[in-house]
């Protein structure tokens, strides 16, 4: 269809041209004082052919070109085509307005190439004015919004069920974010970017086992999480070519939408504190509710192999907690009694620091 489409633009613009080119080229060869071949019939009806001959070689490249466009459309950010295009027209409109004075002057070369250099350069300008500014002219209108809404406790709270929630890649494959939308816990719309869902296929698709299972895990966890929990589930079929990570991506399209990054990956916790954007990081949650451990109290774990330093033992307790035994190598393979020194709480885990209730005792 869109090549009979690109054909029948050749064929007109291949008429059109040949009513106003052609009977100056008729006279310079001699046969303008031939009516049946010198009149506006026959003239479009040849440019019509030779422009039609062109389309044999010319088409295929044209059609191609036409693809590539559509994609690269499909492919951007509603918000890029939306800000892109409203400052070219405003470019646009102040190339005609600078252009006016210039189209009254007698001066053949003035009035015709400085208003088309005006249009061009202009509209250029306005365009990517518009395109490069988009983030600051969304969190204006944001701003706006939040502001307009601030009257009512229920317009929060409608604000609040309208959070976009934005999951990378690794939450998914962790699968803990299928029973945290299960419990209630994450409220609002749950975005799923379709980089992130080429990032999980590729990793099903690796020839590491390992990868792969991990990937179809996430996959799985996708698939239950659209189907059989109660959360909105929505796809953004947007990307940012010009960004190579993932990573990236997502806390570019989180500051877009002013969307919140579900994650458990502590760098990407990082990055994202770093450019103030709102990230919920599982692995936060799941500290917040394990059983709280003080320095004093005193717990019975097995120490299953050595640490690090000097003379430390490893335990863990049920949750995974790692629990760091100073002079605990002594005691690999044995239950003991254990008091707590000191906690230490990141984004990345828990630690607990303690040593043998025995050699407490001894001090």
């Amino acid at each position: 269809m869109l090549k009979r489409i690109v054909q029948a633009c050749f064929l007109i613009v291949g008429g059109t041209l040949g009513i106003f080119l052609l009977p100056e080229l008729f006279t310079v060869i001699n046969l303008s004082d031939i009516p049946l071949i010198n009149n506006p019939y026959m003239t479009a009806i040849f440019g019509a052919i030779i422009f039609y001959i062109l389309t044999f070689w010319a088409v295929e490249y044209v059609v191609n070109f036409v693809k590539w466009f559509e994609d690269s459309l499909v492919k951007a950010p509603v918000t890029d085509l939306l800000f892109g295009s409203l400052g070219l027209i405003i470019g646009l409109f102040v190339a005609y307005l600078f252009g006016i004075p210039f189209n009254q002057m007698e001066i053949p070369i003035v009035n015709t190439v400085i208003p088309i250099l005006l249009t061009l350069l202009l509209g250029y300008l306005g365009f990517q004015v518009g395109f490069k500014k988009r983030d600051e002219l969304v969190n204006l209108f944001g701003t706006a919004n939040r502001g307009k809404k601030k009257g009512t406790e229920d317009d929060l709270d409608e604000e609040g069920v309208k959070t976009l929630k934005i999951l990378d890649t690794s939450v998914i494959i962790d699968g803990r974010i299928a029973d945290i939308c299960q419990t209630g816990f994450l409220e609002g719309i749950v975005v799923i970017p379709q980089f992130v869902l080429e990032e999980l296929q590729h990793i099903a698709d690796s020839s590491d086992v390992l990868k792969r299972n991990r990937g179809r895990r996430g996959l799985d966890i996708l698939n239950r999480i659209q189907k059989e929990l109660p959360v909105e589930v929505q796809i953004y079929e947007g990307d940012f070519e010009e960004i190579q990570e993932v990573d990236s991506k997502l806390v570019k399209l989180a500051k877009l939408t002013n969307g919140i990054v579900v994650t458990n990956d502590f760098n990407l916790n990082k990055v994202c504190d770093l450019q103030g954007v709102q990230v919920l990081n599982i692995n936060d949650l799941a500290n917040a509710v394990k059983p709280v451990v003080l320095p004093g109290e005193e717990l019975k774990v097995q120490v299953i192999k050595d640490g690090k330093e000097h003379n430390q033992g490893i335990a863990y307790l049920d949750d995974g907690t790692m629990i760091v035994v100073e002079e605990g190598r002594n005691y690999i393979g044995k239950y003991i009694d254990v008091l707590v020194t000191s906690v230490l709480q990141t984004s990345a885990g828990r630690m607990i620091f303690a040593k043998p209730k025995q050699l407490e005792k001894a001090l």
